[in-house]
């Protein structure tokens, strides 16, 4: 997450001894700056300030810049802690160089997740199989807030954390829909089919469009990866496969608007 300074440059006729301890300086000072691995870090308007109307999530530390924190008073938006007042830089030393962190940036414990064993029974759960990429999963939230999923399912290993630019991506959806992380996708799967949740892999290769699925809730429809699709284990343990079919001209999708297609049309198709 950090952004990646320009090197010092010692002033003319510095000394050896000068020079490191400048650099010993500036180690200390950007390691002093990274959150522990336990924190979320929140940065942008709409992130931040859902996390500060959210009474479950914990703001440890909120910077904002002069005109943030202004617009904050000016919405009555309530923050607790109270912001620090910082320039611009002092928010963007904290992020990649291409962070847009619109004078907004937090450090938050992570939301609890509840367990499988509680969701609710009348829900759309998401599951995610070893989507990476933080934007897509991002994006998926975003969707999966707006048609009102219970959940979103993913793995511990190779998924992206509940924070920085996935949390930008999300856009405030993270405060909305929960996120569970599993060890085992395919006991998860099973774990589901308990509850009596119909489950539903969403691949290409198909023999049925989605539309055309008898669909019933609890219903989980599980996601793949974009270009590796589903796994095999994956769509074995799944009660169904169905293909997305796509209008006009349109050859394929990317994952996160396959989410929301299939979000729709399953929306669309039951009596919520």
């Amino acid at each position: 997450m950090m952004s990646r300074r320009p090197p010092h440059r010692p002033k003319p006729g510095a000394t050896h001894e000068q020079v490191e301890r400048r650099q010993r300086f500036e180690r200390a000072r950007r390691q002093s700056l990274k959150p522990g691995d336990d924190i979320a870090v929140l940065y942008g308007w709409h992130t931040v300030t859902a996390a500060l109307a959210n009474p479950v999530r914990r703001v440890r530390k909120l910077l904002a810049t002069e005109n943030a924190a202004r617009r904050l008073t000016a919405e009555g938006i309530a923050s607790k802690p109270a912001p620090e007042i910082v320039r611009p830089s002092a928010i963007a030393e904290r992020l990649s160089a291409d962070a847009v962190h619109q004078g907004l940036y937090a450090e938050a414990d992570p939301l609890p997740a509840p367990p499988i064993e509680q969701l609710d029974p009348r829900g759309i759960v998401l599951v995610l199989d070893q989507i990476t990429d933080p934007h897509n999963v991002g994006a998926i939230f975003r969707s999966a807030a707006a048609f009102a999923a219970t959940a979103i399912v993913t793995t511990v290993r190779h998924s992206p954390d509940a924070t920085g630019v996935l949390a930008k991506s999300a856009s405030g959806a993270l405060e909305h829909v929960p996120l569970i992380t599993v060890q085992n996708l395919a006991r998860a799967l099973a774990a589901l089919k308990e509850r009596g949740f119909f489950v539903v892999g969403l691949d290409s290769s198909g023999d049925v469009e989605l539309a055309a699925v008898e669909l019933r809730l609890p219903l989980a429809l599980v996601l793949g990866a974009e270009g590796k699709g589903l796994r095999q284990l994956t769509k074995t343990t799944c009660d169904a496969i169905a293909r997305l079919a796509l209008p006009g001209a349109v050859k394929s999708l990317n994952v996160s608007n396959a989410a929301a297609l299939a979000l729709y049309i399953a929306t669309s198709r039951l009596d919520r």
